[in-house]
């Protein structure tokens, strides 16, 4: 399969190591990963703070930059980010209709139709959850919200790392629940967010693990940043990194620095 890849602003500005894992894990199965140059904001923080005007020309922008996907010359987008896949299925078509732009309008739900989080492509589209990774460590995972209640992902990202050689996967205790991250959220209920972020913090080092991943760089930040003032040790990493590691080209956690947030 020809696959485009939707890098995401935070993970191609801060935590490039993810859009690369998942450029190099996609090719070892097999497949063509194209990257193209014109993408930038998928418009989710721009809606997420009702500013619906200044979301157009961003929106417009990716169904543009991703149209390919629905006249074939791709097969599939993938985006490393629950949330910004929900905002791609849930958001543009909304901020393009408000706008009155109706052909564009379908011209995103055309894209979005093509787009899928990490765990959903390779699960639902690609038939695969062993995807020869090795990865000896420690891990727990947690389930991000967006990709749990928007995008209904389930257990597919457990069915993947299950398969993983040499992984251990811990549960997470009241592992549903909101690492307190949410964007805007974070800055306009600080004490809100920190304390969700306590609690999630308190049980990710409440199951030994050596390693949180999670499908959003975003949370994994957060939730990074919590467990770094911790002094806990514990290292975040993408779920990407995690299958993109093998025997040949291990992935180490303690090569991974600790998120300062």
């Amino acid at each position: 399969m020809r696959i485009a890849l939707a890098a995401t602003c935070i993970a191609d500005a801060m935590f490039p190591q993810a859009p690369k894992a998942v450029v190099t894990l996609l090719e070892r199965l097999g497949h063509e990963v194209v990257f193209p140059p014109a993408q930038a904001c998928c418009g989710q923080m721009h809606v997420n703070t009702g500013y619906l005007a200044e979301a157009v020309p961003v929106v417009r922008n990716h169904v543009r930059t991703f149209a390919p996907v629905a006249d074939g010359e791709w097969d599939a987008v993938v985006v490393p980010s629950g949330s910004c896949t929900g905002s791609i299925r849930h958001q543009q078509r909304m901020v393009l209709e408000g706008a009155g732009l109706p052909a564009e309008a379908r011209a995103a739900t055309a894209v979005a139709e093509r787009t899928y989080e990490l765990s959903e492509l390779l699960v639902d589209v690609l038939g695969v959850t062993d995807v020869g990774a090795w990865f000896p460590h420690r891990v727990t995972y947690h389930p991000t919200c967006h990709s749990l209640r928007m995008l209904g992902v389930g257990d597919k990202p457990e069915r993947l790392l299950r398969a993983v050689e040499g992984l251990e996967l811990v549960p997470l205790e009241q592992a549903e629940g909101c690492c307190g991250f949410g964007g805007t959220f974070s800055l306009k209920n600080a004490d809100t967010s920190a304390a969700m972020l306590d609690d999630k913090v308190a049980n990710v080092v409440e199951t030994g693990a050596e390693v949180l991943t999670a499908g959003d760089w975003s949370c994994l930040m957060h939730i990074g940043g919590g467990l770094s003032r911790a002094g806990t040790g514990v290292r975040p990493m993408h779920l990407g990194e995690i299958l993109a590691s093998t025997r040949e080209a291990p992935v180490h956690p303690a090569d991974r620095e600790e998120v300062s947030r």
